[in-house]
């Protein structure tokens, strides 16, 4: 009876708590958003809002008041839906993304785009197709390689970087988005020219998963670039074949597999898998380097906590980037569509009815404060469970490098935190530059 009770007050309290951080919340917003329009007007209210910090104030209002909010209005314009939802909680957002049978991935048509005819399997919902592609990709992209090569490569790599940088580095360019490159390159065996690489996933990256209002002129730029990756790698992949080795590569374990006779790993099969590969790898391990150090530099005492874990190889490093992440992630929100009309937190006073055709937005970032699920969840802390952070997604479609760049982005980031004095460049150069796009382009950083 004891027991029971003492349940019941502790979910009054989480319950109080979250109302009073939902009203604090709204009051933040409103009146920092006030200041940031009586100072830059309407334009200075888009990067208000987007900013990490002023989502999760956002959302911090939905989960106390509006917690699964269901709306008519369409805010995706890339792909078909007849509605919004959008869904905060924990237990809700982890709910969607396991519900395959109800809410299906959707980036299928215009993956079918940017490989000329067929499908990626980050586009497919459950069955044949989606099994043959996955098992046959893990057979060549192997779950040892992770420690064993692309590992020790990585860390090497950036090792030299930052140490021959001089103590003043353009992060993104020179560190960031270089060390992915140099895996596709060394590992998957289709770096192909670095910039010209980097700039097509980018672009195609930001086409599959952030053009939210269907820019007809990033349409137009990712077909280019589209159609320059499956030249390169169409001609790739006749190269190896007239030329074989032995190197421990994705694309020539994809041949010895097709030699076995494995399904789907004919010529346009492996160029397509590696199409999908190469856009998730490069963008995704930049822009999540440059945002977890980002969050680092406006936490003083944090960083220096960081810093003395990367100088003493302390593993306890690791769980600081994941924390920085879960602050700011790259990927805020992961959505899917109604396959057919259902609820969300069905029998609860939270239920929401979901239409066939909408957009539903699983907050990601929201589920990492929720109350109800994270212990504590508004402070900064390095003991946290790997299940607290849903940063590579859930479910089926959780990111196929998942592996990869839980081992990759800590070993390109160690380095540079452990420098001395590690701090910005002096004005707008020390702050995070997106040239336009959703992808850091620059990043300028000091050091002794």
């Amino acid at each position: 009876m004891l027991a029971r009770l003492k349940g019941c007050l502790t979910t009054l309290a989480r319950f109080v708590m979250v109302m009073a951080e939902g009203l604090a919340a709204l009051v933040w917003v409103i009146a920092k958003g006030a200041g940031v329009f009586a100072k830059g007007g309407k334009a200075a209210l888009a990067p208000f809002f987007t900013a990490a910090a002023t989502q999760e104030k956002v959302f911090a209002v939905l989960r106390a008041f509006w917690p699964n909010l269901s709306l008519k209005a369409v805010l995706m314009k890339a792909y078909d839906n007849t509605g919004t939802a959008v869904v905060t909680r924990h237990e809700d957002c982890i709910d969607v993304l396991n519900r395959n049978a109800d809410f299906e991935v959707v980036y299928g048509p215009r993956m079918r785009k940017l490989t000329g005819g067929e499908n990626f399997f980050l586009g497919m919902q459950p069955g044949w197709d989606y099994t043959r592609d996955t098992s046959a990709m893990r057979l060549a992209a192997r779950r040892p390689d992770v420690a064993e090569v692309v590992l020790p490569r990585a860390a090497q790599l950036a090792d030299e970087i930052v140490n021959g940088a001089g103590g003043r580095i353009d992060a993104v360019p020179e560190l960031f988005l270089q060390v992915p490159w140099d895996m596709t390159d060394t590992y998957f065996g289709v770096g192909g020219e670095r910039e010209t690489m980097q700039d097509w996933t980018t672009v195609l990256f930001w086409y599959l998963f952030e053009d939210l209002p269907a820019d007809p002129e990033l349409d137009t730029r990712a077909m280019r670039c589209a159609a320059g990756l499956r030249d390169y790698l169409d001609s790739a992949i006749a190269d190896r074949k007239a030329a074989p080795d032995d190197r421990p590569q994705i694309l020539n374990r994809c041949l010895a597999l097709q030699g076995a006779g494995t399904p789907g790993m004919d010529d346009l099969g492996i160029r397509n898998n590696l199409l999908g590969l190469l856009i998730g790898a490069i963008p995704t391990i930049s822009k999540a380097c440059c945002l977890a150090l980002d969050e680092l530099l406006n936490r003083p005492e944090e960083l220096a906590a960081a810093q003395r874990a990367a100088r003493s190889n302390d593993p306890v490093f690791e769980q600081f980037i994941w924390e920085a992440l879960r602050f700011n992630p790259h990927n805020p929100v992961i959505y899917r569509r109604a396959l057919h009309d259902t609820v969300v937190a069905r029998s609860t006073l939270r239920e929401a009815k979901i239409r066939t055709g909408q957009i539903v937005f699983a907050a990601t970032l929201s589920a990492m404060f929720d109350r109800y699920r994270i212990s504590d969840p508004n402070s900064f802390r390095t003991d946290r469970a790997w299940e607290d952070y849903i940063i590579w997604g859930y479910g089926m479609h959780t990111c196929f490098g998942a592996a990869i760049n839980k081992a990759v982005i800590p070993a390109i980031l160690k380095p540079l935190i452990a420098q001395p004095n590690l701090r910005r460049a002096e004005g707008p150069a020390g702050q995070i530059d997106t040239g336009g796009t959703p992808h850091p382009q620059h990043f300028h950083l000091l050091y002794d």
